[in-house]
C-alpha cells in the first residue's frame, strides 16, 4: 500500500506542533488547559494546513479563551514549525476546534440510557 506524500506529512506536522504546544506552552498568552492536536490536513499544495485540536478546560469560557489565544499565535507556531521542519515552505496554519471527543462521550452516556431485553424476557411478557 502506498502511502502518499500529504498523508506522512499531516502525520509529521501533527507531532511536531504538538511538541511545540507542549514545550512552548509559556510563549503563548492564554494557552491553559489540556490542548491535544486530533488531526492536521495539509493540502496538496503544502500552502495551507487545518489544525484540529481539542481543548480540555475548566469551563466554556476557559476553553473559548484557549482557542483564541490558538489563533492569534498561529503565526509564532508556523514559526516554530519552520525551525524544526526544514521544508521550502510551511503551510499557513488555521485552527479548528475538534469536538468528536465530546460527541463520542455523549453517544457514551446515551448508549448507557438504553436497556436490552432478551427475546426470552419478551415472549414471557406475550403470554
Amino acid at each position: 500500500m502506498k502511502v502518499s506524500r500529504t498523508s506522512r506529512l499531516n502525520g509529521e506536522y501533527q507531532k511536531e506542533i504538538s511538541e511545540i504546544l507542549r514545550l512552548r506552552k509559556d510563549r503563548i498568552v492564554g494557552l491553559k488547559g489540556l490542548v491535544s492536536v486530533t488531526e492536521v490536513d495539509v493540502a496538496p499544495d503544502l500552502k495551507t494546513a487545518y489544525v484540529y485540536v481539542s481543548i480540555y478546560g475548566v469551563n466554556e469560557e476557559e476553553t473559548k479563551a484557549c482557542f483564541a489565544a490558538l489563533q492569534s499565535s498561529a503565526g509564532f507556531i508556523r514559526h516554530e514549525l519552520a525551525q524544526v521542519m526544514r521544508m521550502r515552505t510551511v503551510p499557513a496554519l488555521t485552527f479548528r476546534t475538534d469536538s468528536s471527543m465530546v460527541y463520542g462521550a455523549k453517544m457514551d452516556e446515551l448508549f448507557k440510557t438504553i436497556t436490552y431485553t432478551t427475546p426470552a424476557d419478551d415472549t414471557d411478557e406475550e403470554n
